[in-house]
């Protein structure tokens, strides 16, 4: 059975890779072309011709105006999917229709809802999970994405248990309380939302931090994860002195430094997925020194998670049939969201099952 959770929203790109170029990406196992009309609306359809399946996004196919002219044959096709031309005859077929997806812009990400072709629901936009923080002038951003050859849950699993960043990440991000911390979890059912919290009350302040806000000394530093199953984590980072005021009663705290760190989680395939990842600060916001060393910094943690996330899917793959997981207090998290991953990737399957 699929482990991708279908009838849902995932992240398809960054607003800022589509554009007049064709460009394509392959999403929950479909091959999917992006473009921008000549209005600036970004666009989605399927990137198989459906003449002889030529990808649209290889040259020699290019727009024409507000038309995608495939390089093979020539079939031509609007912004709605639908084929406006073929070659050498006046009858274009009904059947020739490229599938179209739904789009939505929303807070620097392109969202793309991937339909269940056997109990297809149409996409409903207020359910896109938010990360405003990406768009706002009160925080910079970097961001990137990297590309992991294991399957998207592997990287859920690691993204809710932050005690591998004392192992996987030292030097960088981790230090040893973050591993010694207990954590707390509380799982949503009814928002469909995963808590984990790990508040340090007395932390050595990693790199990661003391380089970009200047803190020489031990710190408070919490971990707030939010993450809305299957496709947004969200990482709220508080970080102050040790002794600082902690937050008023009013939501207030100038006397720490803010950091959001965004995943976008996106299945490409089985075994393969799209690691889109983010940081923004409410610090230093005009700093270009810090803007760089928390993109160089941020990317080489993200690497490191990669190098580690694709050693273990080669692992799994050679495991045996009933192989045992041994799991502690602080999988909760990453245990309530396989439950959530698999409960989504199972509905739909079990609506086809008793239809059939």
């Amino acid at each position: 059975m699929s482990t991708i959770a279908r009838n849902q929203w995932y992240v398809a790109a960054y607003g800022r890779e589509v554009g007049r170029e064709l460009f394509s990406r392959t999403i929950c196992e479909e091959p999917i072309l992006f473009w921008r009309t000549e209005a600036g609306e970004a666009v989605a359809m399927s990137d198989r011709c459906v003449h002889r399946r030529y990808p649209l996004s290889e040259a020699p196919s290019r727009l024409d105006g507000d038309s995608v002219v495939c390089g093979y044959h020539g079939f031509t096709y609007g912004s709605d999917g639908g084929c406006v031309f073929v070659p050498g005859q006046a009858r274009v077929p009904r059947t020739a229709r490229l599938r179209s997806y739904q789009v939505v812009e929303q807070d620097s990400f392109v969202w793309v809802w991937i339909a269940d072709p056997d109990n297809p629901e149409q996409g409903d936009p207020t359910r896109i999970p938010r990360a405003p923080w990406m768009d706002s002038p009160d925080y910079t951003v970097v961001s990137g994405m990297e590309p992991i050859d294991c399957n998207y849950g592997l990287l859920v699993d690691n993204l809710m248990d932050l005690s591998h960043e004392t192992y996987l990440h030292g030097g960088y991000i981790g230090t040893p309380e973050v591993a010694e911390t207990p954590i707390t979890t509380e799982i949503d059912e009814d928002r469909n939302v995963i808590y984990v919290s790990r508040h340090m009350d007395d932390a050595e302040c990693p790199p990661f931090y003391s380089e970009s806000t200047g803190i020489e000394g031990r710190i408070t530093r919490w971990q707030d994860i939010e993450y809305t199953p299957p496709c947004l984590y969200l990482l709220h980072s508080r970080i102050a002195p040790v002794g600082a005021p902690l937050p008023g009663d009013d939501g207030s705290d100038p006397h720490a430094f803010h950091s959001e760190i965004v995943y976008a989680i996106t299945p490409s395939t089985e075994n393969s997925t799209l690691d889109f990842w983010a940081v923004a600060r409410d610090f230093a916001i005009g700093d270009d020194a810090v803007t760089t060393f928390l993109a160089e910094n941020n990317r080489t943690v993200v690497m490191q998670d990669v190098v580690a996330l694709n050693i273990l899917q080669q692992a799994l793959g050679t495991e045996k049939d009933g192989y045992q997981e041994l799991s502690i207090n602080i999988d909760a998290g990453g245990l309530g969201a396989r439950r959530l991953l698999k409960k989504l990737a199972g509905a739909s399957q079990a609506v086809t099952a008793a239809a059939g």
